[in-house]
């Protein structure tokens, strides 16, 4: 699973390069971004710009990552397409995750968080 990163601030953006993150990915996509937790990295941007689509998996693993930070940090989802957004609705998730349009709005809004 590749993934771009780049440090903004006091943020690591997080871009997957896949169109799609689902069953077949989703356990790599998880401990990829874990280990950066792991690492220290505690306030996060996930950069969904170049996924056209995700599925359960990849929902349950993204639960997964915001439970591992226990509180200690932020997990910011940005730029979903339509269908990821609808799905975030459909499973009332878009309560539990802070969605913002762009990366500069989710990087203001870890700026807001801290």
């Amino acid at each position: 699973m590749k993934l771009e990163t780049e440090k903004i601030e006091n943020a690591l953006l997080i871009t997957p390069v896949a169109r799609r993150l689902d069953a077949s990915v989703a356990l790599r996509f998880k401990e990829a971004v874990a280990a950066l937790i792991q690492q220290g990295e505690t306030r996060l941007v996930l950069d969904f710009s170049r996924v056209d689509f995700i599925d359960s998996s990849c929902l349950g693993a993204l639960i997964s990552l915001l439970k591992s930070l226990s509180g200690k940090g932020q997990l910011v989802l940005c730029s979903l397409n339509a269908n990821i957004k609808a799905m975030f609705a459909l499973t009332r998730m878009d309560r539990v995750f802070t969605l913002c349009g762009d990366r500069n709005e989710a990087l203001a809004a870890i700026e807001e968080g801290t």
